[in-house]
């Protein structure tokens, strides 16, 4: 069953992975939108359409406008996905409205998101979600002024009509981010504690309720599945590591589900504090810093794989095995957008430079790869981010599997490196999947780390080193691989490749002590 499971899993992934996670935020804001213009059109929903529709257009007009401004002035690219993103969250967050006054607020709410992407930043990132900030913002100019009609955070989005469509968009979304687990914590401790806590309330006051009924108000009829999906799941402002995310998770699962705990304070705030105070201890779990990489040179490893070698220009730091988001502006960009993940291939010991490969055959070329391609050296490019748990145990000696197909090869080579340039001995098993020989890339890496490396390619490697095999030509499988490696159960699997293949595999390697996957769909 399991295995079963985590064949399903990647096999969703592979097809997620066609879009890029920014463009499916957009696109999964933008439905809900549209879902919420037709009931109120049906008059099912809250806010009535003239005034949904006002509200959209003063924040997408306010939103694109300031991140525009502001992009320009700084000299960054300017990322309207960004913006429009920012804007749909506030519309379900913000109380829509149509009048002079409302739309004044709203406007105000709307500029503070956007600037505070560069006002409250640390070396280039924001440090809060945008849109929280926003809200937080209208609410006490709001509560302090007097002006209520100025507007408020209303989280208007919590209700039983919006409820399965938020729940459907939202797990799409959080399985493209791979972010699930988080999230699905985060929604787990919410709803327990506002159980919990309303079912105090009711106590207190001699009323009974059912359990179930409780756990229905809180699941349908509140901001949860809203704000855990499209505000907590945002990338920029979560920690790198899991364990680190699932912490922030539980704490502000805890804030949202027992709100009385905070009665009103500060001035009315609603669930944007949980959010805000989220971001606070993600940021002081890892100082984020977004970098810029000085591109150096590019080389040809293979027919098909190409590595680019970066100068970083300032404090870079990682993990072996954990991959940087690359952001590289363009006209006209797909659906994927400007920014793509690569795994690092170089170790920490090699900084400051940094490796990164990827595959560049024949076909049709990506938006982004025809950018990438055109960089000239002395270009610098921007890190978004650092992130991903694709890392060994650091104090194991237990045997380690290895199994990469194409590039998939490359976190392995960052894991070799940083062994064989720290004086660490592994037993470790390398299983290469590639079309052929000549696709095999880093092989003087995997040569110099002295792993024992099985090579899965139709024919034979020319001058293999004594501690490699070759498959014989057999294409990997679950039988082949049980096969090539029957101490399987003695090891913990490690596999990175496309998410068909890791689907397939995905029976053998259940066998292993452990399993990490690292999947990815292409550029």
């Amino acid at each position: 069953m399991i295995a079963a499971l985590t064949a399903w899993w990647n096999r969703v992934f592979a097809v997620l992975g066609r879009v890029s996670m920014y463009r499916l935020a957009l696109l999964s804001v933008g439905v809900l939108a549209a879902v919420a213009f037709l009931l109120s059109l049906a008059e099912l929903a809250g806010p009535s359409w003239i005034e949904i529709l006002a509200t959209a257009a003063v924040l997408v007009a306010v939103c694109t406008a300031v991140d525009a401004a502001s992009q320009r002035l700084l000299k960054l690219p300017w990322r309207v996905e960004s913006s429009l993103i920012t804007a749909g969250i506030l519309l379900f967050v913000l109380r829509p409205s149509a009048t002079v006054l409302g739309l004044v607020g709203i406007a105000i709410a709307g500029a503070v998101a956007s600037v505070s992407k560069y006002v409250l930043a640390w070396r280039g990132r924001h440090v809060f979600n945008p849109a929280a900030v926003g809200a937080t913002v209208l609410t006490l100019i709001s509560a302090t002024s007097g002006v209520a009609e100025l507007g408020y955070s209303s989280w208007w989005v919590g209700s039983p009509l919006f409820g399965p469509i938020v729940l459907l968009l939202g797990v799409i979304l959080v399985w493209r981010t791979e972010k699930l687990r988080v999230i699905a914590l985060f929604w787990v401790v919410a709803i327990a504690v506002g159980v919990v806590a309303v079912a105090t309330q009711y106590a207190q006051q001699g009323v009974p309720m059912e359990v179930w009924t409780l756990v229905g108000q809180q699941l349908w009829s509140s901001p949860v599945l809203f704000l855990g999906a499209f505000m907590l799941s945002e990338p920029l402002t979560l920690p790198p590591r899991r364990w680190q995310q699932l912490i922030v998770a539980v704490v502000v699962g805890v804030l949202v589900g027992w709100a009385p705990l905070f009665g009103t304070f500060p001035v009315g705030l609603g669930q944007e504090r949980a959010v805000l105070i989220g971001n606070l201890i993600a940021f002081a779990f890892a100082v984020r810093a977004a970098v810029r990489l000085v591109f150096e040179g590019r080389v040809q490893l293979t027919p098909t794989v190409r590595a680019l070698t970066f100068r970083a220009s300032r404090g870079f730091g990682f993990t072996a095995g954990q991959f940087l988001e690359l952001d590289v502006p363009h006209r006209h960009p797909d659906a994927r957008g400007t920014r793509r993940e690569f795994s690092i291939v170089s170790a920490p010991e090699d900084l400051p430079t940094v490796r990164i490969a990827f595959r560049d055959g024949g076909g049709p070329q990506s938006s982004f790869k025809k950018a990438l391609a055109a960089v000239e050296p002395g270009q610098a490019l921007a890190v978004t981010g650092v992130w991903g748990d694709f890392v060994l145990p650091r104090h194991s000696r237990d045997p380690l599997l290895m199994v990469a197909a194409g590039i998939g090869v490359t976190p392995f080579i960052s894991h070799l490196r940083h062994l064989t340039q720290t004086g660490q001995h592994r037993d470790a098993v390398v299983v290469y999947v590639a079309r052929d020989a000549a696709e095999l890339a880093f092989r003087d890496d995997l040569e110099q780390s002295g792993v024992r490396v099985i090579a899965f390619t139709r024919d034979e490697p020319a001058d293999m080193p004594e501690n490699w095999f070759w498959a014989q030509g057999a294409r990997l499988d679950a039988q082949t691989l049980r096969r090539a490696v029957p101490d399987i159960g003695e090891r913990h699997a490690y596999a990175s490749g496309p998410a068909g293949l890791l689907a397939d595999l995905a029976p053998t390697l259940q066998q292993a002590r452990s399993i990490t996957t690292d999947a990815f769909s292409g550029y």
